[in-house]
């Protein structure tokens, strides 16, 4: 069995949880209240920003040209194409480019990125790639698993969303993390293949959180 896939068969409880929460699943019959989705694109948004300092330092971690090169393709596809999709993708919530930007991200964003960024900046490029697959595996597959629901892909409101993450162009992204996982898992020691372990489960807690966050608008305490 591959590394990733003892990865995700040991977050298989969490990774299950993720596919089935109910924001997911409101995205996926079309009945998610749309304030609810309203604030995790500013919160997305956010994480993005955030998402992207991660993949600066996989070009700093990487130990070979191509790998520098597709981290530094990520940083900047997600910089200047994915955000630019998400800013139009937001106007049609009524979200402006000037509330994005002013936005504060909530307590479980803020946990999230910085614990990826923790990983990432301490650690090897094994540990950035633990980091990050999660959200980029998990976003495939609950784009996908959507994507075969008789209309989800043509909602109004969430079709783009589906549709987006059930590409092949995502799925080549994703594939490509879970390859690498693989490729820099090969030859580690017990003790290193835990610390990716524990790196991977709690993205992917991390990424339960965020969807729950999300569904009940959670931000600080005392916040309005």
């Amino acid at each position: 069995m591959k590394f990733s896939e003892q990865l995700r068969e040991k977050c298989l409880p969490i990774w299950q949880q993720n596919h089935h929460h109910p924001f997911v699943r409101g995205m996926a019959d079309g009945s998610l209240n749309p304030e609810k989705f309203r604030f995790y694109m500013v919160q997305d948004y956010l994480y993005l920003i955030q998402y992207a300092k991660v993949f600066a330092l996989g070009a700093v971690k990487a130990d070979d040209l191509e790998t520098m090169s597709k981290f530094a393709a990520l940083l900047d596809g997600t910089l200047n194409e994915e955000m630019a999709l998400h800013r139009q993708y937001a106007a049609r919530f009524g979200i402006t480019e000037e509330e994005l930007e002013q936005a504060k991200p909530s307590p479980i964003t803020l946990a999230y990125t910085h614990y990826m960024l923790h990983a990432a900046q301490n650690g090897t490029i094994a540990d950035v790639v633990a980091a990050v697959l999660p959200c980029a595996w998990s976003y495939w597959e609950i784009g996908k698993e959507l994507s075969q629901l008789p209309g989800a892909a043509e909602h109004e409101l969430y079709g783009e969303w589906v549709s987006m993450y059930a590409s092949e162009e995502f799925g080549q992204l994703a594939q490509w993390c879970i390859d690498l996982m693989d490729e820099h898992a090969e030859g580690k020691s017990d003790r290193e293949r835990a610390k990716l372990e524990e790196i991977f489960l709690t993205t992917t807690r991390f990424e339960y959180m965020f969807w729950e966050m999300a569904y009940n608008g959670e931000m600080w305490p005392g916040d309005a």
